[in-house]
């Protein structure tokens, strides 16, 4: 009975104490505006002005100069048709290259179709004829705009082609009913846009939410040790718990306080900007739990580099870039050598990006993303850990450090 009793005392006086660490570090948050700026600020604006810029998400009636050498019935087809894409526009006829490279140059038109002399020459002769397209690729979405429209182009005009040869055969009655023998029909799962930012955003929110949340627990980091720095290795604002109750108290105030802003950054920009928001909410919100505990405890862990509040810059920012690569988004995960895939997948947004696009884009659902989501709190468990360490690490060196000073 009195085992059991000293069991429950403990488990209450750890339990106190971690609160006493939750209000304190809320109370620290709460009054350090550079914090604020982290935690709320940056999340609360990075959405939208990321969004903002990829918007218009599909481009339209991109501006085109033809230079037309052949001069034909069947060029004037082939430029005919091409004005009818709704991605293409002809915006002049010129006499030669150098007028349309002039016209490129002064970003009045983004794209040049040059068509040989001899085009028609060679449709007539059943030979392959080649149609010269230069683009601007000062923005990647109008190379890939354009590379559409052609494709589409090419095959309309190459089964008109195939009629005609039909029909001089004499074979009229297929050529009216010919079709294609491979239809072509573009289903875009999880981007009926077929936009960019339908693509990107739903992967950046969630490095967003992990990097905001790092900058402001690493500020809060640095904040402390300059402190103990100038108090002989004391912090007078440190509630004085237990190590665990410590890291746990510090971890679920960062959460609670990060988590109205989860909400609205995957709830609500989606809706607000027309973004895909397939997935059951309550799905995606209990999938990102883990990796909102895991990069908390990951943050205390940092602190061991944060010597002074501006060192969270320098680590956090430069870190930004390589995890946007290691996520996936701009190159596939599976391309990457092992090292990458190991490394990435010690990061907590790496497996977030993975799930949340899947819930959110293809209507996902919790077990179906099971391997993610036990890998977050495998993560969650090994940094709080780590965070354990650097704590008590810190506690004992700046000990030694105070009673050396007295």
């Amino acid at each position: 009975m009195c085992r059991d009793m000293s069991v429950f005392t403990k488990i209450s006086q750890w339990s106190v104490a971690m609160g006493r660490v939750f209000r304190n570090e809320f109370r620290l948050m709460l009054h350090d505006a550079g914090v604020l700026l982290f935690f709320v600020a940056l999340p609360l604006l990075y959405p939208i002005v990321y969004t903002l810029i990829y918007n218009p998400e599909v481009l339209r009636k991109l501006p085109v100069a033809v230079v037309d050498d052949s001069r034909t019935a069947q060029s004037r087809e082939l430029v005919r048709r091409a004005s009818a894409s709704p991605s293409l526009e002809i915006y002049a006829y010129c006499a030669d290259m150098p007028e349309a490279k002039r016209l490129m140059a002064e970003k009045k038109v983004f794209g040049v179709m040059q068509i040989p002399y001899d085009y028609a020459e060679k449709l007539g002769n059943g030979e392959v004829a080649h149609v010269s397209f230069y683009s601007d690729m000062s923005l990647l979405l109008r190379y890939r705009t354009f590379v559409a429209a052609l494709t589409d182009l090419q095959i309309d005009v190459i089964q008109d082609i195939t009629g005609e040869k039909i029909s001089a055969l004499g074979l009229e009655s297929l050529a009216g009913d010919m079709k294609a023998p491979i239809a072509s029909e573009a289903q875009m799962l999880g981007d009926t846009e077929q936009g960019f930012a339908s693509f990107v955003i739903p992967g950046i929110v969630i490095l967003i939410l992990q990097q905001s949340m790092l900058l402001g627990i690493c500020l809060l980091g640095g904040t402390s040790r300059e402190r103990r720095s100038r108090n002989g290795g004391i912090d007078p604002q440190e509630v004085n718990a237990p190590v665990t109750a410590t890291v746990w108290g510090r971890a679920l105030a960062y959460t609670v306080f990060y988590f109205p802003m989860t909400i609205y950054i995957l709830r609500f920009i989606p809706e607000i900007f027309n973004l895909p928001h397939y997935g059951n909410p309550v799905d995606y919100l209990l999938f990102i739990l883990p990796m909102l505990l895991a990069t908390a405890f990951l943050g205390q862990a940092l602190n061991y580099f944060m010597k002074e509040r501006e060192s969270c810059f320098i680590f956090i920012v430069f870190s930004s870039v390589l995890f946007l690569f290691l996520s996936g988004l701009t190159w596939p995960r599976y391309a990457m050598s092992d090292l990458w895939v190991w490394i990435g997948n010690c990061i907590p947004a790496v497996w977030g990006v993975e799930g949340f696009i899947r819930i959110n884009s293809n209507s996902a659902t919790l077990p179906e993303v099971g391997t993610a989501f036990t890998a977050m709190w495998i993560l969650a468990l090994v940094y709080m850990l780590l965070a354990q360490w650097v704590t008590k690490y810190i506690r004992i060196s700046n000990y030694g450090r105070n009673k050396e000073l007295s």
